[in-house]
C-alpha cells in the first residue's frame, strides 16, 4: 500500500498536467503498477489465503468470548429461569394435590355426616314409630277399661230397670188379675193374693 502511494506521489510530481485528462491516466496507471508491486493478490479480504491465520486467530478469539458470555452469564440466567419456572410448576402440582386431598376428605365427610343423619333419622322415626304405638297401646287399653266399665254401668242399669219393670209388670198383673176376678166372680180379691197367685203361676 506504501509503495503505491510513493508511486502515485512521484507521478503527481513528475508529470505535468497538460490537459485535463492526463493526471487521471497517470493516477490509473500508478495504481494498476502499484497492485502488481504488491504481489497481484488483491480481490474480496475474507476470501485471501494470506488473511486465514489472523482470521482463525480472531474466530478463536471471539468464539472464546462468546463461550465465556454464553457459560458464565446466558447459560446460568436460562438455568435459573427454568429452575424457577420448575420449582413454580412442582409447587403447584403440590397445591393441586393437596386440594385434591383436601376436597376428598371433604366428600367424604360430608357422605359420612349424611349417612349418620340418614341413620338417626331412621332411628328418631323407629324410635317415635314405637312411642306412638306404646301410647296408642296405651290409650286403647285405657279407652277399652272405660269403655267395659260404661258397659258394666250400663247392662247394670238395665238390669235394675228390667226389674225394675218386671216388678211393674207384676204388679200391674197383680191389679189386673183381682179387677178381673172381681168382676167374673163379684168377690173382692186382695192385690197380695193376686200376686201370690201370679207369682204361683209363672213358678
Amino acid at each position: 500500500m506504501s509503495q503505491s502511494t510513493l508511486v502515485v506521489a512521484q507521478a503527481t510530481t513528475t508529470e505535468a498536467p497538460a490537459t485535463g485528462e492526463a493526471p487521471a491516466e497517470g493516477v490509473a496507471k500508478a495504481t494498476t503498477e502499484g497492485t502488481e508491486a504488491e504481489g497481484g493478490h488483491g480481490g474480496f479480504p475474507p476470501m485471501d489465503a494470506h488473511s486465514f491465520p489472523s482470521q482463525i486467530f480472531w474466530l478463536v478469539i471471539f468464539f472464546g468470548l462468546l463461550y465465556l458470555l454464553m457459560s458464565k452469564v446466558a447459560l446460568p440466567r436460562m438455568e435459573q429461569v427454568l429452575g424457577n419456572r420448575r420449582k413454580a410448576i412442582e409447587a403447584d402440582l403440590s397445591r393441586a394435590s393437596a386440594l385434591k386431598n383436601e376436597t376428598e376428605a371433604a366428600v367424604q365427610s360430608y357422605e359420612k355426616a349424611l349417612a349418620d343423619a340418614r341413620a338417626n333419622a331412621q332411628a328418631i322415626a323407629a324410635e317415635t314409630k314405637a312411642r306412638m304405638g306404646a301410647e296408642m297401646d296405651a290409650e286403647r287399653g285405657s279407652l277399652e277399661k272405660s269403655l267395659g266399665a260404661k258397659l258394666a254401668e250400663a247392662e247394670s242399669r238395665i238390669a235394675a230397670s228390667k226389674a225394675q219393670s218386671m216388678k211393674d209388670v207384676h204388679e200391674v198383673a197383680a191389679d189386673s188379675a183381682a179387677e178381673i176376678v172381681s168382676a167374673l166372680t163379684g168377690t173382692q180379691v186382695s192385690k197380695a193374693d193376686a200376686v201370690k197367685a201370679i207369682t204361683g203361676l209363672k213358678a
